[in-house]
């Protein structure tokens, strides 16, 4: 595959560090020589931080006060500090400044759900927005610190909240507009936000979502709420209470300016939820000014961003990869970001290319789960559209799988495109690892994220925490060195943070994830390695959803695993145990289904349930779900070691019951 364009790409990075390497400079190196290879800069960036994140910082954010400290890190202590003494406002730096130069340039493509209704927002346009969201925050009681939830589809309101935000101080906590209102609420209450931003109802795919409904059914039990703006994506009316404010109106009324607060590196930018291997998800916080700038490099340099390109990231805002790389990492570059509000196959398959065709994208970012869904459907829906504007394609959200990755590359890019399949988490803030930026030339293998970020260093280890040296190894991927964009700690509980990323592997920062070193030394991502699933994209801890079905007053026990489906990639099993006083089981079934939905979200329901009269546990008592995944994966021969299953009968029990759990489901087909 062409590499020219990602080779200027290093040569535009190089420029920016000596640019920025002057007098003024607290890096060790400034003001010397910089290397003009990739791996010259790889090898700066790896073994003098400061020198390459700290020219880097300056030239690319605007700051109010200048940093004194690049980075202050201490894995062993969870300690992460990175350009300790600035000050700066983030909104500025994605809208002020780039209104400055070209107040006319457009910020927003909002590709509506109603195919062919885009609606474009110049920088202008959204500082304006921006200002009056924020000063109608500030009417209604939101200061610098408060915490505001913001449950709403994808728009340029939405990312008018998140800057209002950032432009006063306070921060945002997105929640996802797919999940109940029992997640909402607990992540409201965990969070204690003062305000909710939401809707009155979304569009997704043609259909109404009752977005405002949900929200009123959450802030009932959030005792913290005091204000909810409603803003209108549809005309129908909905019903308004007294802590309800109708967001056009009150914007109506506010000034289009308004004076950004001067926030310290490490004050909280946002919080985002993801779900952790317990109950509970994790509240992680981001940082305003390392964030910031990891975001922003990475859009530039993995996708090979150009000024003047349209930039297409097919996300939810309400995930990292919409916060990332649809707000932060393109409008601080002064890019055109494209919002999705649709789904890939409203009003049919071709929908995405369609868009593509349109509005003339250059990158195009997805879930290969949406690449898997579009490929059932056949190639003359991509062939039926002009995608010659694409230069770089993107994979995000799971491993990609082969055949979706030649697919993307040969049906979707003509093979004439760049692409990157990405690996990187809520937790790290950007990409940290994909096939480019490299050197001059370098191969893509397919279905491989390959090489690391700047500033990113991989480290494999072994079961008993040894690290694995040399190439084609496979052990648990871990993280030796601190990188901006890394979140600082979980929100209210930093002993969790700590436990959860720095205890596993003293020193190193542990992604859960494992990978394979290749005999090339090129990093393949081999999939989650605790009790966390990735349905469609989604993380999801399995105890959250036991939790929701261990509720029911039926079901003492309950055991939920991942197993690879075709088209989500990983899709959820459950094994229940009833009570012996149950008559009608299908009935307890469909109540648990309708619990997973209510208490977490649709996407949540298992796609199978098992009743079995037991589950298979240690002597000790923990429930061994790694057999459970191998009897339903076919592989039930090679359960591994036993020795310390309670009862070794209960694997042919479960077998069993499984059989006839199949051959009931393909009677009914």
């Amino acid at each position: 595959m062409a590499a020219r364009s990602v080779g200027c790409g290093v040569r535009r990075l190089r420029s920016v560090l000596q640019a920025a390497s002057g007098p003024r400079g607290s890096a060790p190196c400034a003001g010397a020589a910089l290397p003009a290879s990739y791996p010259a800069l790889k090898a700066l960036a790896e073994q003098q931080p400061d020198a390459f994140w700290g020219p880097l910082a300056r030239n690319t954010l605007v700051w109010d006060t200048p940093f004194h400290t690049v980075w202050d890190c201490d894995f062993s202590s969870g300690k992460i500090g990175w350009f300790l003494g600035g000050q700066l406002n983030v909104s500025v730096n994605c809208l002020d400044r780039h209104v400055q130069k070209s107040p006319e340039s457009v910020a927003l493509i909002w590709e509506r759900d109603e195919p062919g209704t885009e609606v474009r927002i110049t920088y202008r346009e959204l500082l304006e927005t921006t200002c009056r969201l924020a000063n109608t925050l500030k009417r209604h009681g939101v200061r610098r610190g408060d915490r505001v939830a913001i449950y709403m589809p994808v728009s340029p309101q939405v990312v008018a909240a998140m800057l209002a935000c950032a432009r006063i101080g306070a921060v945002h906590n997105v929640v996802f507009a797919g999940f109940s209102a029992e997640s909402l609420a607990g992540r409201v209450n965990d969070a204690k936000c003062k305000v909710v931003i939401t809707v009155n109802q979304g569009l997704r795919g043609g259909r109404v979502l009752e977005l405002k409904k949900i929200v009123d059914e959450a802030v009932k039990h959030c005792p913290t709420v005091q204000h909810v703006l409603v803003a209108h994506r549809t005309e129908n009316k909905v019903p308004m209470g007294k802590l309800d404010v109708p967001l056009e109106e009150a914007m109506a009324k506010e000034d289009p300016v308004c004076a950004p607060e001067s926030m310290s590196s490490e004050e909280m930018l946002f919080l985002l939820y993801t779900s952790g291997s317990t109950g509970k998800p994790k509240g992680l916080v981001h940082t305003q000014a390392g964030y910031l700038l990891f975001a922003a490099m990475t859009h530039k340099h993995v996708f090979d961003y150009r000024p003047g390109d349209i930039f297409g990231c097919m996300a939810d805002i309400g995930w990292i990869t919409g916060h990332s790389y649809v707000l932060y990492g393109p409008l601080c570059n002064g890019a055109t970001s494209v919002l999705f509000e649709s789904t890939p196959v409203y009003p049919d398959p071709g929908r995405y290319w369609e868009v593509v065709q349109r509005l003339k994208i250059n990158q195009f970012y997805g879930a290969p789960t949406a690449f898997r869904l579009l490929i059932k459907y056949g190639d003359t829906w991509v062939k039926k559209y002009d995608r010659s504007s694409l230069r770089t394609l993107g994979s995000v959200g799971e491993p990609i799988n082969r055949e979706a990755w030649d697919w993307l590359h040969k049906v979707v890019g003509d093979s004439k495109c760049t692409l990157v399949d990405t690996w990187w988490q809520t937790e790290t803030g950007g990409i940290c690892i994909a096939p480019r930026p490299s050197e001059e030339g370098a191969e893509i293998l397919p279905a491989m994220a390959m090489r690391p970020f700047f500033g990113i260093i991989p480290v494999l280890m072994d079961d008993k925490g040894n690290v694995l040296e040399g190439n084609n190894v496979s052990g648990s991927l871990c993280l030796s060195q601190a990188w901006p964009g890394l979140s600082r700690t979980i929100y209210g509980n930093h002993q969790r943070f700590l436990e959860t990323y720095f205890k596993v592997y003293p020193g190193y920062y542990f992604t859960g994830d494992g990978a394979l070193r290749t005999e090339g030394g090129h990093y393949q991502i081999t999939g989650r390695m605790d009790d966390v699933i990735n349905i469609s994209g989604h993380r999801l801890g399995t105890a959250e959803v036991e939790d929701a079905m261990a509720s029911h007053p039926e079901v003492p026990e309950t055991a939920v695993i991942g197993y690879p489906h075709e088209i989500k990639g990983e899709a959820a099993f459950a094994f229940i145990v009833l009570k012996d006083s149950v008559g009608d089981t299908d009935a307890v079934v469909n109540e648990l289904r309708s619990t997973v939905a209510t208490k977490i979200a649709k996407y949540a329901v298992p796609d199978e349930i098992l009743i079995v009269k037991r589950l298979p546990k240690t002597r000790s008592g923990k429930v061994m779900r790694r057999l459970l995944r191998k009897i339903i994966t076919g592989k039930a021969q090679d359960l591994g070691d036993t020795t310390t299953l309670e009862d070794p009968n209960i694997i042919s029990e479960i077998l069993s019951a499984y059989q006839k759990h199949k051959d009931k489901k393909a009677a009914r087909q």
